[in-house]
């Protein structure tokens, strides 16, 4: 009898584990806020909505679990008549409310029960916050966080029950079907839905415009002084001509220095030679250049006949 009712409790408790595990297996797994365009209920009307999957291989019923859009609900100290209070129940709608295998169910949001046991009460104000409860009104199954949508485009993951949530546009919702798309929401429409007034973009814009303003303005400010300075050199060589020649003699003295610098540094590479001697000769050479004191040559070469016992022969 004891084994009869300890198997009993065992079969109970895998019963109720294998139950749990059932409902987390159901995802929230897309979203539309602004339904003007999508898909329409029963009654023709264009109704908020919201998806559910089943993302396992085995069938599970969600019916009696429980749909919110009320943050109240997180509060540990309410009980589970208190919380239930504050959501909407999934009904009992035969077929569709059991999920086979990867599986989806459109729920409409923002509506009234009796229209449809697809129809849930649950309220979308933004910024919208969607949880799923299982049917004890205690445990929590899924939630979303849903950033403000444009008309028509839904807030969906990328592949059912994955982690990653992606905006999709309007021609790529999949109410009903599989989340994997290929075409998501243009970056045009990402930069409309992030900045609805343009602020983001004027500011770029003119940061663009007046840092483009400043690297002109020190181009033509460096180009402007350079010139200003050759064109002063050059009006100072022509009110001052002896100017230039003092200019280059004071390159070629610069020149000659660095080059008596090498030699004293690195010594003289001719054998024989001190150093002494070569310092007497380039300070003679800057001696005869500047006071100009070297000799003037007449350009005229003479050559004289000389005699010798040579020139007898012949």
């Amino acid at each position: 009898m004891r084994k009869t009712i300890f198997s009993g409790c065992l079969l109970l408790l895998g019963v109720l584990s294998s139950a749990g595990q059932g409902a987390y297996n159901i995802r929230i797994n897309e979203v539309m806020t602004s339904n003007t365009q999508s898909i329409v209920d029963e009654y023709d009307q264009h109704l908020p909505w919201m998806e559910l999957v089943n993302t396992s291989y085995s069938t599970y019923d969600v019916r009696g679990m429980f749909i919110t859009t009320n943050r109240k609900v997180l509060d540990k100290h309410l009980t589970a008549p208190q919380r239930i209070r504050l959501m909407s129940v999934i009904p009992d709608n035969g077929e569709e409310t059991t999920l086979k295998a990867r599986q989806h169910l459109v729920l409409y949001l923002a509506s009234h029960p009796a229209k449809g046991s697809s129809h849930l009460s649950a309220p979308v104000k933004p910024p919208l916050w969607l949880a799923l409860y299982d049917a004890n009104g205690t445990d929590l199954i899924d939630s979303v966080s849903v950033p403000p949508l444009a008309p028509n485009t839904t807030y969906a993951r990328y592949n059912d029950g994955a982690r990653k949530w992606v905006v999709k546009a309007p021609d790529a919702v999949t109410p009903d079907t599989e989340n994997f798309i290929q075409v998501t929401e243009s970056k045009v429409a990402k930069w409309k839905r992030d900045d609805p007034h343009g602020l983001a973009l004027s500011l770029l814009s003119m940061g663009i415009v007046f840092a483009c303003l400043s690297l002109l303005y020190l181009v033509f400010r460096l180009s402007g002084s350079y010139m200003e300075h050759r064109h002063r050199i050059s009006e100072a060589t022509r009110s001052h001509p002896h100017l230039m020649s003092l200019l280059k003699a004071g390159e070629k003295v610069a020149q000659t220095a660095h080059k008596t610098t090498v030699i004293l540094k690195e010594g003289p590479q001719t054998a024989g030679i001190d150093k002494e001697v070569y310092i007497a000769v380039i300070s003679m050479a800057l001696h005869e250049y500047l006071e100009k004191a070297h000799d003037m040559e007449s350009n005229i070469i003479t050559i004289k006949p000389k005699h010798t016992r040579w020139s007898n022969i012949g």
